[in-house]
Order: C-alpha cells, then structure tokens, then sequence
C-alpha cells in the first residue's frame, strides 16, 4: 500500500485518480483549495464522495503558501505525489494571468521543493496537449520540440516540465510529465465544451462554435486519463543512457525524468461531436459559428507509442460511447 499525495482532489481529473487509487487499496491525501474558477458545489459533491472511502484524508490548503505545505510534507512521508491541482484554461488566462502564475508556476515549485526534501520516490505531475502550441506536425509528438507555446497557461504548463526536468538533473528526483489531450467525461469541468454544448442545448441557447466548426481534438476519456496515469505512477522514469548532448532528443533525458502523452490517438473534427451529443441528447443543437480564439489551436493529435511501449497502454474507450456514458451522468447530476 502507497502512500500519496494528490493535489487537486476535488477537480475533475483529481478526484478520479484519487476513486482509483483507494479501489485498489492505496491511501490518499487529497490537497485542494476549492477555488471559485467554476461551480464550487461540483467541487465539494466529488469530495464527499471520496470523504465517504476508506483510506482518505483531505486537505484545503493553497500550492503557493510554501510553510504548511512543507509541513504536510515532512508529517505524511509520501512515497508518491501526483500533482494535478493548476488554474487551468486557456482563454481564462487571457484575462486573469496572475492566478496562472500563481498555482502554475510558484505552486508547483514548491511542490518540487517538498519532493525533494522528503524523500518522495516519484513525481508525477500533469502538463498538457497545449504545449504544442503553434507546432502543426501530425501526430504531436514527445521527441518534437515545444518551445512556441500560444497561451499563457501553456507556457506555464512548459514552464512545469522545464523546472521538473532541472529538479530531476540536479537532486535526482524521478519525474514525469503527462499531456493530456482534451479530457472529458463524467463529473467534467463545466468550462469545458462537452459540458458547455450538453447545458446550452438541454436549455434551448445557440451553442458558439469556434473557427467555425474547423476544429479537430484527440477527445480522451476519463478512464483512459486515469489508466495511463495510474500506469505511469507506478512505474519509476529512469535515465536514457543513449541521450546525447549533441543532439537532445526533447522527449528523454540523462536523468530520472519522462513525458507522455495520454490521449485517444483518433482526433475528432469538431461537428462529428456536436453530432456524437444531439444522438446522445435525441436534440438538435442551434449554432453560433464564431472565428477562432485568441489562444487556441485548430487541431490536436496524440501519438502515444512511448506510452504504449513503456506502460503498455493505449487509450481505447471511443467517443460514441464515452459521450453516451457522460450524458447519462449529466442528466442523473443536474437532474434533467
């Protein structure tokens, strides 16, 4: 039985993570601030469910206050962290920078400081598809390089994997980094489009379709997230004797550091799954087609052959069914 540390328990990705890991027996403490960045209710609803499992503790507590966090590390001894807690968005960012900084970047270093100086035998932490930012190469790969992100929070998710690296070369610290791909499924963030089309046409509004419906997204069920992550936890990084100096391949190191992507690895044009929720809905959606975003990108595609090769793993639950098993979830939450 592990002992870890989960930040960002009450969040979507968080609290799924968290159900895994005590099915199977290991104990969690659950670290998040319930802050107001979307419904805090969904937040606390997704607690108490993991309050009501054997082997759970929780904290609130904030990533950037680094003294109580340095005392939950020196009293819990962690064997694991899995750091999943960050502001996320990319048009939040637009608007409210500070809050990236913040939980991104000064959060998660102290996140490291507490790895390093407790004994933490595994760090593992999410980054995102959106560090790709302007690359167009097909499928976006870890061995590519990633240095023109287009939103702040994907710079800080950049930021993330450059300071887990230097904590990895310089203390030894087995690190490794997670691109998810568009995460969706049951008990989602309400700020996300399968949750914003579902409420918008179960209400009777237009829903906004950005770049006009030319769009295409590696949509990647919950499960499969939560899979890989659980995988990947479980298995400790280790250098790459072949990596060179001359010629630094971005997806290896000469320390205990890795970065994967988890997404489905079948990118989705946008109106197949509008389509994919009036099914599922038995309704039909009224559009709003708008022009691309400041921040976004027209389209993501995960290859995932590291995650296969060293995990075993390939993300496998299609979009038919994981938007049938989300709709079901939404009408039985919100009651409609």
């Amino acid at each position: 039985m592990a002992k870890i540390l989960v930040t960002g328990a009450a969040g979507f990705i968080g609290y799924h993570v968290s159900r895994r890991l005590l099915e199977r027996g290991d104990s969690v403490l659950g670290l998040d601030n319930l802050n107001d960045y979307y419904d805090v209710r969904l937040k606390q609803d997704r607690l108490n469910l993991l309050l009501e499992q054997p082997g759970f503790q929780f904290e609130n507590q904030e990533l950037a206050e680094l003294e109580p966090l340095m005392l939950l590390f020196q009293s819990q001894q962690f064997d694991t962290v899995i750091n999943l807690a960050a502001q996320a968005g990319v048009r939040y960012s637009l608007t409210n920078p500070q809050a990236y900084v913040t939980s991104n970047l000064a959060g998660f270093v102290n996140i490291l400081e507490g790895c390093r100086h407790h004994g933490v035998k595994h760090l593992v932490y999410a980054s995102s598809s959106s560090v790709y930012g302007a690359n167009t190469r097909m499928p976006f790969s870890v061995h590519h390089n990633v240095d023109h992100p287009v939103s702040l929070y994907a710079a800080t998710k950049k930021a993330n994997e450059l300071l887990a690296h230097t904590y990895s070369h310089l203390y030894r610290l087995p690190a490794t980094g997670l691109r998810f791909f568009t995460v969706y499924g049951p008990w989602g963030r309400p700020d996300m489009a399968p949750f914003l089309f579902t409420k918008a046409i179960l209400e009777g509004r237009p829903i906004e379709v950005f770049n006009h419906g030319k769009m295409r997204r590696d949509f990647t069920f919950i499960d499969d997230i939560v899979e890989g992550v659980v995988r990947v936890a479980d298995r400790l990084p280790q250098p790459d004797p072949a990596w060179s100096t001359d010629a630094p391949d971005p997806g290896a190191s000469n320390a205990p550091y890795k970065i994967y992507n988890i997404g489905n690895h079948q990118p989705v044009e946008l109106m197949h799954f509008i389509e994919c929720i009036e099914k599922h809905l038995g309704m039909k959606a009224e559009m709003k087609m708008l022009p691309m975003q400041p921040g976004d990108v027209p389209a993501t595609y995960a290859d995932i052959d590291d995650l296969a090769a060293d995990v075993g793993f390939r993300p496998g639950v299609s979009l038919d069914e994981g938007i049938a098993r989300f709709i079901a979830w939404y009408r039985e939450y919100y009651r409609v």
